[in-house]
């Protein structure tokens, strides 16, 4: 088996309204489909939801579910906030700076423009608390070649060490030779 792609993926949303039409206004995505339901189809719970879906383009599809008679929602204490996040790829630079001013405009942190060395890219927090990427790639062919022949070795060291291994110590130089790029 070969997975096609990514159906949709899910996550919990404080109010979905609020969601949906946030997403719109910062992230132009259009709202595809809502369900509700009073019982979860998979497990027969009494627990009514709505489930929202947006269009994140290309036949990606991003989820939330607003589930009222839950506890409220929460993050994982022991996992530090910049750790889980949704990234969208953007087509540029540009439009980094661009979406960074409107939320700014609206009181909106955002954090970045940070450069990753093979892309660019802002985070900031939807309604919700899910913290959001938006990614501008800018890598070189040979950056990127460069990558995929050590990515094995360094997987491999990490899970023997825990360390991080130094194989792409390149990418953070601050200044970048030819032969680095």
């Amino acid at each position: 088996m070969k997975i096609d792609r990514i159906h949709h993926v899910a996550y919990r949303c404080k109010d979905a309204r609020e969601t949906v039409l946030w997403y719109q206004k910062y992230l132009n995505m259009d709202f595809i489909l809502a369900i509700a339901e009073d019982q979860v189809p998979s497990t027969k719970a009494a627990d009514p939801y709505m489930h929202v879906f947006l269009d994140a383009g290309q036949g990606n599809v991003l989820a939330f579910f607003e589930i009222p008679n839950s506890p409220p929602m929460g993050r994982d204490i022991n996992t530090p906030a910049w750790v889980q996040h949704i990234a969208f790829k953007v087509d540029s630079e540009a439009t980094l700076k661009e979406v960074m001013q409107r939320l700014q405009a609206d009181g909106i942190e955002v954090v970045g423009i940070t450069d990753h060395t093979i892309f660019k890219s802002i985070y900031f927090f939807d309604p919700s608390g899910h913290r959001v990427e938006l990614a501008a790639d800018c890598a070189s062919p040979q950056q990127l070649q460069r990558l995929d022949e050590v990515k094995w070795e360094m997987l491999e060291e990490w899970a023997r060490t825990r360390r991080a291994p130094r194989h792409a110590a390149w990418m953070h130089a601050q200044e970048f030779t030819p032969a680095a790029q």
